[in-house]
């Protein structure tokens, strides 16, 4: 069975550039959010729905690894997937890549955990954990059990 993955595009707008012409570190952050959001509005289910059902995902920790830069007005691709799923959280995996040339420009994988919209820990709800898993990368994994 192949897992699926989400793709979202995004144009690097000049405000995310340093003087030197390459999308400045941090601001991978924000397009990794705009992915993730497409992703759950992909999925039937936007991230505002969650909030109004008090459910949340702070992210925890956040890993990336840059291999080449991305310049103003370049057109990525960002490639998502699930990296792990559990109780209490969730980790997602993405792949950003040059559009245009298909190159790989960053790896980087962000964890969160489930929580109310008082921080407190919460199990994930059981419908959004059905609508993920096909979405689970092949280095990820699948855990309700607990």
């Amino acid at each position: 069975m192949s897992t699926q993955s989400y793709i979202h595009h995004h144009r690097v707008t000049y405000g995310e550039c340093t003087v030197g012409n390459h999308v400045y570190y941090a601001r991978y952050l924000d397009i990794l959010e705009a992915a993730r959001g497409e992703f759950f509005r992909f999925l039937g289910q936007p991230l505002l729905v969650w909030q109004e059902r008090d459910t949340i995902f702070p992210v925890i920790e956040c890993n990336f690894r840059y291999k080449a830069p991305a310049r103003y007005d370049d057109v990525l691709s960002i490639e998502v997937k699930v990296a792990s799923i559990d109780r209490v959280r969730l980790s997602f995996s993405y792949v950003v890549r040059d559009r245009e040339s298909g190159r790989e420009l960053v790896r980087a994988t962000t964890s969160h955990v489930c929580t109310s919209t008082q921080e407190k820990p919460k199990r994930i709800p059981d419908d959004l954990a059905a609508c993920l898993k096909p979405f689970v990368g092949e280095l990820g994994s699948v855990s309700r059990s607990g």
